[in-house]
């Protein structure tokens, strides 16, 4: 028998454990603050920076609600503290979920994230269904509301036998427009490395019947805009595989597929040079002795334009001071002036933009009574927008954070309560999972506005 952990909670509590307070936690551990103290529940965030996870708790009682700082590779400090608990939700970098989910899996814990499922989660699917576990992955934003959201459409429209011909899904986190002061009309509200990496991997989706593959740079090569209400003109680029969400979605009859990423024309303008230039690259080492940004930056100048020249030179690209010191590739001096010169300030508000289209027929009986006709199938074509718009309150409470964190803390709750009794490996399609999440989100606030034409 291992002996006692100090993290041990008392026997009546039920105890939820949280790794990562960044920028995404805000919104969930002030969920999860309140709800463990309604409940007489325990709350534990680890953190590397055990005094970010204690900002984050507040004033909260320590008895409710601890933080602790913790190297997730640490293995032993990893188990002592998903051992005593009862549920865990992993907000780390995805690279990391894999260790938490085996010791979770070795421990009988249930998990939650907000990030993609990946093969190497998969791989231990065996386990968790031996153990009786649940894990829900894709339980955040997009992964997660917009699976959530697109799926309980979907279902009303197969509960009335509708055929889906086309399926098109955008998400964007954006700045507010009373914050928006920059060329870009973008400032990071979200992890910077994702932002400096989002799009790499190209994408896939269906259009007019048929398989589109679009490399890195394509995808921000003549984006498509679309008009969003209260918003303005927005562009959107493909975003990764959407393919495999079809069968998932069980829409293999559509012509059109595809899931997107919102952004203002300004940034896919400016972001195409970026990427054509090179400068995203994560996997080419570099020196940074004696590299000035100009030098770094210089594979760009043949890609400047009048559309990208401002937003180009407002980053920073073509500045003499030196690179970053700890800068080993080209991602990491991006990214830092990503950092630098898109930051949020404290007033700054964010906010999180969500549209599903959908086209469907509707099968109408035509009894042919009047005329004597033998009944015939007739189809009613229609057309549904579902929109979604939540603003930040500033640059901590950001709607990112409440949209990334909430859906978690929703599920965390009724996993607790007994309300989703599911086991095994899944992500957020099944109405038992949605419907009530959906419910409670939209009792937050964060509800869907739905045009039928």
């Amino acid at each position: 028998m291992p002996a006692k952990s100090p993290y041990e909670p008392l026997d009546y509590m039920k105890t939820i454990l949280l790794f990562g307070a960044g920028k995404s936690a805000t919104s969930l551990i002030g969920y999860l603050v309140e709800l463990v103290t309604e409940k007489n529940w325990r709350l534990i965030v680890a953190d590397s920076d055990e005094d970010l996870a204690r900002s984050k708790i507040g004033d909260a009682s320590p008895v409710r609600a601890t933080a602790l700082g913790i190297k997730v590779e640490r293995e032993d400090k990893r188990e002592a503290v998903i051992r005593v608990a009862d549920i865990v939700i992993s907000l780390l970098p995805p690279a990391l979920h894999f260790l938490v989910a085996a010791d979770c899996v070795k421990w009988g814990r249930h998990l939650l994230t907000a990030s993609y499922l990946d093969d190497k989660i998969k791989s231990l699917e065996p386990g968790i269904r031996e153990k009786d576990l649940l894990f829900l992955c894709e339980m955040g934003l997009d992964p997660g509301i917009d699976h959530m959201s697109a799926m309980k459409l979907i279902g009303d429209i197969h509960e009335r036998n509708g055929r889906i011909h086309s399926f098109q899904s955008h998400t964007g986190g954006l700045v507010a427009p009373e914050s928006d002061d920059n060329p870009w009309h973008y400032k990071i509200s979200w992890n910077p490395r994702n932002v400096v990496m989002a799009g790499s991997a190209g994408a896939r989706y269906k259009e007019n019947g048929k398989i589109e593959t679009r490399s890195y740079e394509q995808l921000f090569e003549d984006c498509k805009e679309i008009e969003f209400e209260g918003v303005g003109r927005l562009a959107w680029y493909p975003n990764r595989d959407s393919l495999s969400y079809i069968p998932i979605y069980s829409l293999e009859e559509t012509a059109v597929f595809i899931r997107t990423t919102l952004r203002y024309p300004a940034f896919c303008k400016a972001w195409l040079p970026i990427v054509r230039a090179g400068l995203t690259d994560d996997q080419a080492s570099l020196d940074p002795g004696g590299l000035s940004f100009s030098k770094w930056s210089a594979p760009i100048l043949p890609f400047m334009n009048e559309d990208n020249r401002a937003a180009l030179e407002f980053l920073g690209l073509f500045g003499e001071g030196s690179v970053p010191a700890s800068a080993k590739t080209s991602a990491d001096i991006l990214q830092y002036l990503l950092e630098t010169r898109l930051v949020m300030q404290p007033a700054d508000k964010d906010m999180i933009v969500m549209r599903h289209e959908l086209q469907y027929e509707i099968p109408i009986v035509d009894t042919g009574a009047a005329s004597g006709r033998a009944p015939a199938q007739r189809y009613k074509q229609e057309e549904v927008i579902s929109s979604l718009i939540v603003k930040g309150e500033d640059n901590l409470h950001t709607a990112m954070a409440r949209t990334v964190g909430l859906p978690l803390g929703i599920a965390a709750k009724l996993i607790l309560e007994g309300k989703i009794a599911l086991r095994g490996l899944h992500i957020p399609i099944l109405p038992e999972i949605y419907l009530p999440v959906l419910a409670e989100l939209e009792s937050l606030g964060i509800r869907f506005e739905e045009t039928l034409r």
